[in-house]
């Protein structure tokens, strides 16, 4: 018999992999199938199997994966199988590995991954929680709003906000370091005096009675401050997931066993491993130092990851927890999270804007450059909108609420933020792949040294053989290699959040750095999107000039087009009186039609004049064409089948989109433009920016196949756009940019979008990712150098030369700042300059 079910946990093809054999081992099996793009297992069986027994498998087998009923699968995203929790026992969101070592998956508290065994990192989230006042002699007694307390009549004073889980666990990680270092520090002076000619320590007691006092001030730093290392490190040896803690757990844990033995049983062991006294050597000292150096740098990598989210951190405290609503003409102060859309709020100068709406009254300026990116303020009037987030200036203005809570652009940012510091970029899949054989090949070379030591080190061989094996363990450091690319993809993209450019994922990231060719739009890209009618000119002496307005307009009041709302428009501030239009219809890329009182009316190119069986004369032609060469865009309009006029519309060209094709084009980047627009008007814009090419007339088909055959010669493409016509081409380049005033489903279908929606971002995107990707190599280099270089010096090369050693404490020392060194470098993409 054969039953489908479906499985929870799985990122990638490794866990696929390691879930089907799992499955495969369950007694009664014949054989088992697990999709991942399904998320789905399809097991054949001799007879039937309880479900729990499948459960009982991988749960004992240690991963995090999980088997359902096809109806008690729970919701799937995309066929990814990542369960997002709203909110754990600690901290106020979702909880990940800063590795990443299992994609995007998320946990619902904090704890160790069970991967790579590091502490799981919190997700900052957007919420406006107001500000609670409680008494500080009656803590039972909770407000929102300060006042005196019933009880005592005291002042209420503001309740300590909500404390992260990353501060928790810092806090925790110091208390733990201190008693570490309480009880670690008499163990290495006692270790250390035995370097002092005439000991006089030994007047005092003997070196057995030392020995006992050393491994009495060892049980708290090993089974309470460092205890947490050992289990990791058993968990990652049961699950086969090798990492830097099997490394600690195995070095640290065969010292201080060692010593545990020589003291209890020294009879065993041969005189090479004693003292002149008589006694064992001992490296309790060893041992306690090293896991001691160890929690150090997890301490110091505690604090530095909480400096890598930094950004987040910035655009959460945006984010304000009260506003002023209007109802029935009486003001009154509520929190943000109680503000529905078609609220009517004030804004008072100096305030953060609440929500994200429009301006019903008054008018001010707001700085955006929390947002943007952009230092110089915005002026804002009457129909404007506005973010949340953004600070008002001197002005009162009142706004009208259009989207609330986590529709919100802040909001949406830092969502889009949050997500892709936790994607992976390609490059990433190196440093996976050297992880994978890290652990294992340095145990070797662990257990190599101990043997080349013990047969041909001097005396005390073994003793020089055991102290270097556990050199070679503690030195090596996978984690710096696994933090090197997220930390910096991190750090990146906060980075682009703070300079108006969000990053979907990773991905986007690294093929931004390699893009060779730029395909932007015209209208809303080049342009300022905000086109205007210069002026209509009728061609019929059957047709005044306002009576062809009046059919222009009244078919394009049913249009969402730019366009087609500056001619509804320039018709109102003329006083024309629109006339209801019928059996309106939209033809991509060629213009409009209706029927306004039983004629057929259509608004457009040449190519929709054809479809209408309009004739356009060559004197026609020539006026038209005449407007195009001067860049300006020309629709003509036929009435039953009659060219009766056309309208001439000017969109400016955005100030800073010269500079930044310019810029992107010294890069060595192609730049082509492709546009619905007319030839003659497609190349006076290109001729002014001096751009690599264009190609004009083209339907949203068209640039998809121009993208694809780009591709096809080896190209790697970018294409930024902003209307629905683009999203098609947007979703098959490498890498879509949207611009960030444009629509929903072009903005979907990109990988970055630029909220300003600015050529200038397509640079600050370019410069962004260059930074990143070199930061990430220096990272990698460094790492993969650290250990190259470590390990050899750990083994003991340089013994024969230069009688050189690495204490295994030292060694602890340097692998402890290796991570921290690389999260360090990752830091200094906070300061680097993307315009």
């Amino acid at each position: 018999m054969k039953h489908t079910y479906t499985i929870t946990g799985m990122t990638c093809n490794g866990c696929r992999t390691h879930v089907e054999k799992t499955l495969k081992e369950v007694e009664g099996v014949s054989n088992a199938h697990v999709d991942l793009n399904k998320a789905a297992a399809e097991i054949e069986m001799d007879s039937h199997i309880e479900l729990k027994q499948f459960q009982k498998a991988l749960k004992e087998d240690g991963g995090s994966y999980q088997i359902h009923n096809l109806r008690e699968a729970p919701a799937e995203n995309n066929g990814e199988s990542v369960t997002k929790i709203e909110t754990g026992k600690e901290g106020t969101g979702t909880f990940y590995c800063p590795m990443h070592c299992e994609g995007d998956k998320t946990y619902k508290q904090p704890g160790d991954c069970p991967v790579c065994g590091m502490d799981l990192v919190e997700e900052m989230s957007l919420k406006a929680s107001s500000t609670k006042y409680t008494c500080p002699m009656h803590p039972e007694i909770i407000k929102d709003e300060p006042g005196n307390c019933p009880i005592c009549g005291m002042d209420l004073v503001p309740m300590e906000a909500d404390v992260t889980a990353e501060a928790k666990t810092y806090r925790k990680l110091l208390k733990k370091f201190w008693v570490a270092v309480i009880f670690t520090l008499p163990i290495f002076l006692i270790a250390m005096s035995e370097m002092i000619p005439g000991n006089p320590m030994h007047d005092w007691l003997d070196m057995k009675a030392w020995n006992w006092i050393q491994f009495g001030l060892s049980i708290p730093v090993v089974f309470y401050a460092t205890w947490m290392f050992f289990e990791r490190a058993y968990r990652s040896i049961i699950t086969w997931n090798l990492n830097m803690f099997t490394l600690i757990g195995i070095g640290a844990g065969v010292a201080w066993i060692f010593s545990i033995v020589g003291l209890l049983l020294p009879d065993l062991f041969p005189d090479q491993f004693k003292t002149e006294m008589g006694t064992v050597h001992m490296y309790f000292e060893a041992a306690t130092v090293i896991l001691t150096l160890v929690l150090l740098g997890q301490l110091l990598e505690a604090r530095a990851h909480s400096r890598t989210n930094s950004a987040i951190k910035e655009l959460l405290k945006l984010a304000p927890n009260k506003a002023y609503r209007i109802v029935d003409g009486v003001e009154e102060e509520v929190p943000t999270d109680k503000i529905v859309v078609g609220d009517l709020l004030r804004v008072k100068p100096g305030d953060k804007i609440p929500v994200d709406g429009i301006i019903e009254k008054g008018n001010s300026s707001l700085d955006e450059s929390m947002i943007t990116g952009e230092p110089i303020p915005v002026d804002k009037a009457e129909g404007d909108k506005v973010s949340s987030g953004t600070i008002n200036g001197n002005q009162s203005f009142t706004m009208i609420a259009e989207k609330v809570g986590n529709e919100t652009l802040l909001a949406q940012i830092i969502k889009m933020v949050n997500d892709a510091s936790r994607s992976q970029a390609p490059i990433q899949k190196l440093a996976d792949r050297i992880s994978g054989y890290f652990v294992p090949i340095v145990v070797i070379i662990s257990a190599i040294t101990f043997a080349v030591w013990a047969i041909y080190g001097p005396e005390p061989a073994y003793a020089y053989a055991m102290i270097n094996a556990i050199a070679v363990l503690i030195i090596a450091c996978p984690c710096a290699l696994g933090l090197a690319t997220p930390m910096s993809v991190m750090v990146g993209v906060g980075k682009g959040a703070q300079n108006g450019v969000l990053i979907k994922n990773a991905q986007a990231l690294e093929q931004m750095d390699k893009v060779d060719v730029l395909i932007i739009d015209k209208t809303g890209t080049i342009t300022e999107g905000k086109p205007s009618v210069e002026k209509v000119v009728s061609l019929s002496s059957s047709y005044s000039k306002d009576e062809v307005l009046e059919y222009i307009a009244s078919v394009n009041a049913m249009s969402e087009h730019p366009l087609a709302e500056a001619t509804v428009k320039y018709a109102k501030a003329k006083d024309v009186i629109l006339k209801e239009a019928s059996s309106f219809n939209s033809v991509t890329g060629k213009g409009v039609t209706g029927v306004v009182e039983g004629k057929t009316v259509a608004i457009g190119n040449d190519k929709l004049m054809k479809v209408a069986e309009a004739n356009i004369t060559s004197e026609f032609k020539s006026q038209v064409e005449t407007e195009q060469e001067q860049g300006k865009t020309v629709s003509y309009i036929s009435v039953d089948k009659e060219i009766v006029g056309y309208i001439t519309i000017t969109d400016p060209i955005k100030k800073t989109s010269a500079n930044a094709i310019k810029e992107l084009m010294e890069d060595g980047i192609e730049v082509i433009m492709l546009t619905g627009d007319n030839e003659k008007t497609a190349k006076a814009v290109a001729d002014q920016l001096h751009l690599s090419g264009f190609k004009a007339g083209m339907l949203p088909e068209d640039k998809l196949n121009e993208v694809k055959r780009l591709q096809a010669e080896g190209k790697l493409v970018a294409m930024a756009g902003d209307g629905i016509n683009d999203a098609p081409a947007l979703a098959q380049s490498n890498v879509g940019i949207a611009m960030g005033t444009g629509t929903d489903v072009a903005i979907e279908s990109a990988k970055i979008t630029l909220v300003k929606g600015d050529l200038q971002g397509v640079v600050k995107a370019k410069r962004l990712s260059e930074k990143v990707m070199r930061n990430i190599k220096q990272n990698l280099f460094f790492a993969l150098i650290y250990n190259t270089l470590g390990v050899p010096i750990a083994a003991g090369v340089l013994y024969p030369f230069f009688g050189l050693l690495l204490s295994p404490m030292i060694a602890a020392l340097a692998m402890s700042f290796s991570s921290v060194s690389v999260i360090a470098n990752a830091l200094r993409l906070r300061t680097a300059r993307v315009n």
